[in-house]
């Protein structure tokens, strides 16, 4: 029975896992779960699933959590400083870190630190630390496994191959909510509009990444530091279906995929049980019913996030995490309103034009470049 850890367990990933391990019956025991402030969801799972800890980020909320789950022996954890002690937790065999945005990279470094495999949703972990965290993993004998469906398609693309076979990745997006929409109306984009996806279920932060197709910029960069694989041989199309989840060329020309119905679940399962496809009653993919599977290339002028993301991989280490902190600060000023949707290409860019630039990439000066970056942005709100 593997011992797993879920950081971020009241999330869309975070509960999506849990449905996962509902199927995978006696395979899994759940030692921790953490939530940010969604304290009613945590303290169900916490009953149902008897963890040996919880953290609750709003500390706030600790309280309530101790008077609820009073009755449970449960060692309660709360606020940053309560989710970086129980990510060090080296009780697990495997991390799950389905935490959004920057706050999730140091997690991942402190789970590698404890020598723990982490099945990894977190994009924003490579994005910002893919360098240092390769070297930690290397040096501690981790294993990372990719949770995001284009990076688990590429993964399974290449199991058995010889990466110096490998030509091109191609990485496949639905085009978000926008594919279709004029550019010169973006500026009148609202909220709903933005969280509106066509094909997949996602929390909000990562549903407005879609719209502006910073997801997939991102995922650009991830793909680089999880396949040590050049931004110039990693390629963008957009397939509005969702069906092919991502693609590998090889030298000899011939290109695999690996195609499924969008659901999350498919990648989570096979995360927690590689190198096993183990049976699952997931709904299954009828390309009969599909019909029709398009492509197109991306418009890089209405969706300027990618150019953006292959700017940052190319220039210097901190560009990446100047890019990745700018887009979770706009992304939330654009949630709460304070913004327009086409603020947050712009403000993202100013910030790579405007911050000082280091090829360091150490934990500290990563955390520098990130205060920096949120507050840069926060003074032009």
């Amino acid at each position: 029975m593997k011992k797993l850890g879920i950081l971020g367990s009241t999330g869309s990933i975070g509960t999506q896992a849990l449905e996962v391990i509902d199927v995978l019956l006696n395979q899994f025991q759940i030692i921790y779960l953490t939530a940010n402030n969604n304290i009613e969801l945590l303290i169900k799972q916490a009953e149902k699933y008897n963890p040996k800890f919880i953290c609750i980020g709003n500390s706030e909320l600790k309280d309530k959590l101790k008077i609820s789950l009073k009755n449970k022996d449960i060692e309660i954890f709360y606020g940053r400083e309560g989710l970086l002690e129980i990510s060090s937790c080296n009780e697990v065999d495997i991390c799950l870190n389905a935490l959004v945005g920057a706050s999730g990279m140091e997690p991942t470094i402190n789970a590698l630190e404890g020598r723990v495999d982490i099945a990894l949703s977190n994009k924003e972990s490579m994005v910002m630390a893919g360098d240092f965290i390769t070297q930690l993993k290397q040096k501690n004998n981790c294993k990372i496994f990719p949770v995001d469906s284009e990076h688990s398609a590429i993964w399974q693309c290449i199991v058995g191959e010889n990466n110096k076979d490998i030509k091109k990745l191609i990485l496949t997006g639905s085009g978000g909510p926008f594919r279709t929409r004029d550019y010169s109306t973006f500026n009148n984009v609202t909220v709903d509009e933005a969280l509106a996806h066509p094909n997949w279920e996602m929390g909000r932060k990562i549903s407005i990444d879609s719209a502006t197709m910073m997801n997939k910029g991102l995922e650009v960069i991830e793909a680089k530091w999880l396949f040590d694989i050049p931004s110039n041989a990693i390629d963008i199309i957009i397939h509005p279906q969702s069906i092919i989840h991502s693609m590998v060329e090889f030298k000899d020309s011939s290109i695999k995929a690996q195609l499924g119905v969008p659901d999350m679940k498919v990648p989570i399962q096979y995360a927690l049980t590689y190198p096993k496809h183990i049976e699952s009653d997931w709904e299954t993919l009828n390309l009969a019913e599909i019909g029709t599977l398009t492509f197109e290339k991306p418009d890089v002028v209405k969706f300027k996030c990618i150019k953006l993301a292959y700017q940052a991989i190319n220039e210097s280490n901190s560009y990446s995490v100047v890019l990745n902190v700018a887009n979770d600060t706009t992304v939330q000023a654009f949630l709460d309103k304070k913004i327009k949707f086409n603020d947050i290409p712009r403000l993202n860019e100013l910030a790579m034009e405007t911050h000082p630039n280091t090829n360091s990439n150490d934990l500290k000066t990563i955390q520098d470049l990130s205060h920096w970056t949120e507050k840069f942005i926060k003074d032009q709100l």
